[in-house]
């Protein structure tokens, strides 16, 4: 048999790679060796930098617990006048305000419509809070106009996944003072929809032409769809007689002597449309003459 040769060991660390830690000085030790080697000490010197040309020394004998330092403010010049304090000036208007939102935000809505009715009041802002079951409810606005609801009803509309269940009201608005609207709003919620319908109301205001007896001036006739209503003068206290939806309108108008009687359809809104045709018909006699040239006495022979 032949002698069998014996092979040196391989060292420990040969699959590693040359791995090396350069120093400010010119040594350099290695890893590979395996017997222990004594390490150079490291020794870490400060550089020099920019701000070693600041002046520090007054913080040198500073001591933040006693701080005597004190303000020396600069002196005024002679021309100087200080400010007035804010509790001082003069409360400002409400153009002022407005003219300083514009300036800011740019110009604001002014609040007329194409058909020239001011709705100034659908711009104030209505408070939100949580009400009951987790619904939404809005503070009513105080502009002066009542409400109210002439008809609510449930309405579906057929689209391709199914019927959508929704709620109209009809709400009539009005100040008692010859100043009535009528509006119409749709939403999932009852709530949601008087509101709705309130603003509708509030954007067509009409003015209602009453004498000094709380009535109309002449008889007049209105018809919106197939409704059609009649409306008549009456003397003092006849009050209103009429039903449905010419009833509310005519209340909420501020009209307390007068004659009223549905001709024809049953609905509601069609109704209170209808009323409002016939009293925008009616005109003052004092228009009429002022129209025609001629005294109010004339109108009367």
């Amino acid at each position: 048999m032949a002698a069998s040769t014996t092979q040196a060991p391989k060292p420990a660390f040969s699959s590693l790679s040359f791995l090396s830690l350069s120093l400010h000085t010119t040594l350099r030790f290695s890893f590979l060796s395996l017997k222990p080697t004594k390490l150079p000490k490291l020794t870490l010197t400060a550089r020099a930098s920019k701000s070693d040309d600041i002046d520090t020394s007054f913080f040198d004998n500073y001591n933040p617990d006693q701080d005597d330092t004190v303000f020396d403010p600069p002196t005024p010049p002679e021309d100087y006048t200080p400010p007035p304090s804010f509790d001082d000036l003069p409360l400002e208007n409400e153009d002022e305000i407005a003219a300083a939102y514009e300036e800011l935000y740019g110009p604001a809505y002014s609040g007329v419509t194409v058909l020239g009715n001011d709705i100034n009041v659908m711009d104030s802002k209505v408070k939100k809070a949580s009400g009951s079951w987790g619904r939404t409810k809005k503070d009513k606005i105080k502009d002066g106009f009542d409400e109210r609801v002439v008809q609510v009803r449930r309405v579906t509309k057929v689209v391709k996944g199914g019927k959508q269940l929704r709620f109209r009201a009809i709400v009539v608005v009005g100040d008692k003072k010859g100043q009535v609207g009528v509006g119409v709003g749709k939403a999932k919620e009852v709530i949601a929809a008087v509101q709705k319908s309130a603003v509708n109301a509030r954007r067509n205001i009409i003015t209602v032409p009453m004498t000094k007896y709380l009535t109309f001036p002449h008889r007049s006739d209105g018809d919106y769809g197939a409704a059609k209503v009649m409306l008549r003068p009456a003397s003092p206290g006849t009050g209103v007689i009429a039903g449905g939806a010419v009833r509310i309108v005519l209340e909420m108008a501020g009209v307390e002597n007068a004659l009223g009687k549905q001709l024809g359809s049953n609905n509601a809104l069609n109704n209170a449309r209808a009323t409002v045709v016939a009293v925008q018909k009616m005109r003052q006699f004092r228009d009429v003459a002022r129209e025609r040239g001629i005294p109010m006495e004339e109108l009367w022979k």
